[in-house]
């Protein structure tokens, strides 16, 4: 893998992040991804550019509601690769495919060298993706992932006179946070936390920092917590919160999905929080989408966090600890729009459950 920073612009687009768009940004429109330089047009899965030497190079996908085949773990996508129209047709609304792939096919043979470069790639996905993971009636730039291995495989649906399928088959790892490239805004805004960090922290820790900073330089870095990946992490988190609980509150109105509150202010304006079902990084790893948030006033989004409240399959809420019954709700509050998945809930539920019978113990 290329290190970071190092992607030269080619054309109008480039390899890795394009300035100005970090992680979590949403487009309502395949038009505006292309405008942006995300993605080369309004129509394929696969968008490439020319390479240095001349050579076609992947630089994004899109993840839309594509083949059976392919497979979205938000860490890890299984994507299968593109062919002629000619070659496609839909049976019941699922695209499936006439005859076999080949990597001789400019988009196949782009996303190929891609991976065998190192290039990282785009992913951007789309409200008919995987429901787990979908934006709400959008497309969502997702960060980078790099492909870690390809494959020549067989469809799980054959051609319609019965003869098998041979499909391209790429698997992709997203980045860790930390090689998520902030932009330029990010980067500002990280400076003025490191400045104030160094402000806040005592001087004791200051020095412990400096020293490891020096360690690092000398030997690589050494074991423990690092200021500039907590700051990454934090400047991540600001970024990608804002657009996904955005939405979700917007879709809600500022109204409390578990009591039916809505705080507002003198300004008129409500006042909500996004709760993540699924709680974000270790050791949760919960993915910070649109159907693992909530729409929470700060009290409930408490009582969720410390496990306090769950939700059944049936989207009924149960007080496990505190105050029984209460302002709650019988059921979470749902929206059309707003598709919260039970993967989440049922995470969150044994997550809960299984950690208080261990405190039993």
């Amino acid at each position: 893998m290329i290190a970071s920073g190092q992607y030269d612009w080619v054309g109008e687009r480039k390899i890795g992040h394009i300035e100005g768009i970090a992680p979590g940004a949403e487009f309502h429109r395949r038009k505006q991804v292309k405008r942006n330089n995300l993605h080369r047009d309004t129509m394929r899965g696969i968008s490439w550019l020319v390479d240095r030497d001349g050579s076609d190079v992947a630089d994004a996908i899109v993840l839309h509601g594509g083949y059976d085949d392919d497979k979205d773990d938000w860490t890890s996508v299984r994507y299968t690769g593109a062919s002629p129209d000619k070659d496609k047709y839909k049976d019941g609304g699922v695209p499936k495919l006439r005859c076999s792939q080949s990597w001789a096919y400019q988009d196949n043979a782009a996303l190929k060298r891609s991976y065998e470069r190192g290039h990282p790639i785009r992913v951007i996905r789309g409200w008919k993706g995987d429901s787990r993971y979908s934006p709400i009636g959008c497309y969502r730039y997702d960060g980078l992932y790099e492909i870690t291995e390809i494959r020549t495989a067989l469809s799980k649906w054959p051609a319609p006179d019965g003869t098998p399928v041979e499909i391209c088959q790429f698997d992709l790892k997203r980045l860790p946070d930390e090689r998520q490239d902030p932009t330029s805004m990010e980067r500002q805004i990280a400076d003025l936390l490191h400045q104030q960090e160094e402000l806040d922290a005592p001087q004791d820790q200051l020095e412990a920092a400096e020293d490891e900073s020096e360690e690092e330089t000398a030997e690589g870095p050494p074991e423990g917590e690092k200021f500039p990946k907590v700051r990454a992490a934090r400047i991540q988190r600001l970024v990608r919160d804002a657009g996904v609980a955005r939405n979700v509150k917007n879709l809600h109105g500022g109204e409390c999905q578990a009591c039916g509150l809505r705080l507002v202010g003198p300004d008129e304006r409500p006042y909500s929080e996004g709760a993540h079902i699924r709680p974000l990084g270790k050791p949760h790893w919960g993915p910070d989408v649109e159907p693992n948030v909530l729409c929470l006033c700060p009290n409930c989004h408490v009582r969720l966090d410390i496990g306090a409240i769950v939700i059944e399959d049936d989207w009924s809420i149960t007080v496990r600890a505190g105050a029984p019954g209460g302002n709650l709700l019988p059921k979470l509050t749902m929206r059309k729009k707003h598709k919260v998945h039970l993967d989440y809930v049922r995470y969150h539920r044994k997550w809960w459950i299984e950690k208080s019978d261990l405190n039993q113990e």
